[in-house]
């Protein structure tokens, strides 16, 4: 048990490059995959691996990457960091995103670097979008924001992910998004590959009649690079139902074609039952599961979650209804801290806040005669037994680590993209602290 434990990050990322060779050599997908997937859980990592290193297909491959050679592992890596380094100079969210990977996969490179040429190949996205989109507010003003579409890989089926409209989007942080996309993705073993897309566009105090504007000039762009076969968006950060909303009634307006090229749109336009619940529910349920394995619950257990956002939410329901003690919440302005817990009733108005009124959190307060709120502050200096990072990325650095070191957190689970920076992660690890990977909770996600 404990090897698989110490396995379960290696898991989705080894699993998308067997699933990457076996495409590439011409072998049976779904045979190695299934392979792949019993050796892992039977602590046979690598039988997987070697099932399709052999042969002559081993031999054209390793000469095609060009990774056949004697050289040192560790400088054969740095070739490889220094290579994608110059090619992404200003990028630092995804050379993050790479790095974690490029340092995971050290266990696997060690026993066939072939799969170095792999990773090299899996980080140059297939296709990158960037487009104008001009849109006039309210005050009949001449607006202009910057769109993206980033085809990651397309090697396992269309590409999937979110979109993101947030004033921090640039070219690097929807890189990182989907790089990260294509491991979740490929751990389903379902036929879908890796993209995301987005704007810094800012939702946050326009009106319904802005944002529907900048909706459909951002789909009236993007709708020629997406389809039901091709590429896949759904809702990320800003982006809700209401956006999928209008971003759907364009797209069926342009193409006169009702189709499923959007996730998350609401159930009258032909979306899927309870997929707003999905993300948060399923992130307690792994949560859950782990704990078992530990003869522990969730009950009773003081949590502290960061976001207010769609993931958030239905994970603090579904935290509330096991038994969990969630002590706050948050959004880019600060944190809310209920000391005895939130109810029910307490969460029902947190969702009017966010999803109706879409006011800042500290409105909650309203509601509250015991609640707390802490400005322009993060969550992680509250005590706790679980952390559930689910804002945005390295939402968790080196100081909110030892933070939560020093409040003897017991598990940190992530909820949202990269949210723990690199040197956080190390930090945790080091003194054994479980925790939650992102990739292997949110696949297909």
């Amino acid at each position: 048990m404990k090897n698989r434990k110490e396995n379960t990050f290696l898991y989705p990322l080894v699993l998308f490059l067997i699933m990457l060779i076996t495409r590439v050599s011409g072998l049976s997908n779904k045979k190695y995959i299934r392979t792949a997937k019993t050796a892992f859980l039977n602590n046979d990592l690598w039988r997987g691996l070697n099932l399709i290193s052999k042969g002559k297909n081993r031999t054209h491959a390793a000469h095609n990457y060009g990774y056949s050679g004697n050289n040192s592992l560790d400088s054969k890596m740095n070739e490889l960091r220094e290579r994608v380094i110059s090619k992404n100079v200003n990028e630092p969210e995804f050379l993050q995103a790479f790095e974690e990977v490029l340092e995971c996969l050290k266990p696997v490179f060690k026993k066939d670097n072939i799969y170095l040429g792999v990773l090299e190949n899996i980080a140059e996205p297939e296709r990158v979008i960037q487009f104008r989109v001009p849109w006039i507010n309210d005050k009949g003003e001449h607006k202009i924001n910057r769109g993206y579409r980033v085809q990651y890989s397309s090697v396992l089926g269309p590409y999937k992910g979110g979109l993101r409209f947030h004033p921090s989007v640039n070219l690097s942080v929807i890189k990182f998004l989907g790089f990260e996309q294509i491991f979740k993705n490929s751990l389903t073993s379902l036929s879908m590959g890796g993209g995301k897309g987005g704007s810094d566009f800012d939702p946050k105090g326009k009106t319904e009649n802005e944002i529907i504007k900048f909706c459909q000039s951002f789909m009236t762009n993007l709708c020629r690079y997406i389809g039901h076969n091709t590429d896949v968006p759904a809702g990320d950060i800003g982006v809700g139902g209401r956006e999928i909303g209008y971003l759907f009634g364009q797209y069926k307006k342009l193409k006169n074609s009702f189709e499923g090229v959007l996730t998350g749109k609401n159930v009258k336009w032909g979306g899927s039952n309870i997929r707003s619940e999905a993300t948060g529910y399923g992130v307690i349920y792994f949560a859950e599961n782990v704990l078992k394995d530990m003869n522990e619950s969730l009950k009773d257990k003081r949590c502290v979650v960061s976001g207010s956002g769609n993931v958030a939410q239905y994970l603090v329901e579904k935290l509330i209804e096991k038994g969990g003690i969630v002590l706050t919440m948050s959004d880019s302005d600060g944190y809310i801290y209920e000391p005895n817990g939130f109810t029910k009733e307490q969460l029902s108005h947190i969702m009017d806040i966010k999803n109706v009124r879409r006011e800042r959190i500290k409105e909650y307060l309203k509601y509250s005669k015991t609640a707390s709120y802490f400005g322009k502050e993060k969550p992680w200096s509250v005590p706790c037994d679980l952390a559930f990072p689910c804002a945005t990325q390295n939402e968790i650095n080196n100081k909110d680590a030892d933070l939560l070191i020093k409040n003897n957190c017991k598990m940190v689970v992530e909820g949202a993209n990269m949210p723990t920076h690199i040197d956080a992660m190390h930090k945790l690890k080091k003194i054994k602290l479980l925790y939650v990977h992102l990739k292997l909770l949110m696949q297909g996600e």
